[in-house]
């Protein structure tokens, strides 16, 4: 049974949670879970990183018969950087400031520039969540974790086209005509949302993630970004991050922060919640 919004709780009223996306997608991700979260009395704004939403510049032949380029034209978003991902997120937290409460939440490689936003201004935010995101305490880089063996059975890698050093982003085709190219797109990310709902996530994906998000070091102190409490919201039919890398991940950022450890929950389902149970990801947010 649906907790109704006259049981939410009365701090809720002067809470906002600030929803950070993961690669490829776009403050559209959160849709559902924002219209699931506004039912259960709880007020929430989604940041659009640098370089992603429906802002973000599509290489020259992505929308063209042929694709010509997608495999070697360096990405118009290859200057992005680490800073600039943070600077996005800093100005919604500044903004959103006058609530008694903020919920900083970071979805997959958002974790990198929230992450950061919250070491450099750790008065900014009251609780980080991580909803199957990259927690930088026990190494700085989302590579880092990506290549560790704890990753092996990811899914995914052959989504990634061209080089990325060359292109400046890691590239995926959200709009590949190759049926086993989606299949694996589907299994990856949105295993259990849908059927008939998949070809309209990822038509929406951007095609370009800035090299920088993955690749660059974020460096986090205890006397900072570890003084703010912290929950992780592990997906355990993770696909895309499995639940060993995300365990590794929580593991090491309370061996490195000891006196503040992670709350650790468990959600059903893929990398995607939002998109599969939107309404069972806002109840656990809210709780």
């Amino acid at each position: 049974m649906h907790p109704s919004p006259n049981s939410a709780d009365p701090d809720l009223h002067d809470t906002v949670l600030v929803l950070v996306h993961g690669a490829w997608h776009g403050s559209w991700q959160w849709a559902a879970t924002q219209r699931a979260l506004a039912s259960l009395g709880a007020a929430s704004v989604a940041v659009d990183l640098p370089g992603h939403g429906f802002d973000a510049p599509l290489p020259s032949g992505y929308l063209l018969p042929g694709r010509p380029g997608l495999l070697t034209e360096r990405s118009r978003l290859a200057d992005v950087t680490m800073d600039d991902c943070a600077d996005a997120v800093l100005d919604t937290l500044r903004r959103v400031r006058r609530y008694h409460r903020v919920v900083l939440v970071a979805h997959s490689a958002g974790g990198g520039p929230a992450s950061l936003a919250a070491e450099r201004a750790p008065e900014l935010v009251d609780r980080l969540v991580y909803l199957s995101a990259f927690v930088p305490a026990g190494r700085p880089r989302f590579f880092d974790y990506l290549t560790a063996p704890e990753n092996a059975t990811a899914r995914g890698r052959i989504l990634n086209l061209g080089d990325p050093g060359a292109l400046g982003a890691v590239r995926i085709d959200p709009l590949s005509t190759d049926p086993g190219y989606l299949e694996e797109l589907r299994q990856t990310h949105y295993h259990d949302t849908p059927a008939d709902r998949f070809d309209r996530w990822r038509s929406a994906l951007s095609p370009d993630l800035p090299l920088a998000v993955p690749a660059t070091p974020v460096p986090l102190t205890a006397r900072r970004w570890g003084r703010i409490p912290r929950t992780f919201l592990r997906c355990a039919d993770d696909r895309a991050l499995p639940t060993a890398v995300q365990d590794l991940m929580i593991a090491e950022a309370d061996r490195a922060v000891p006196d503040e450890p992670f709350t650790v929950r468990t959600l059903p389902g893929s990398h995607s919640p939002f998109a599969a149970r939107p309404r069972e990801l806002a109840e656990a947010l809210v709780r």
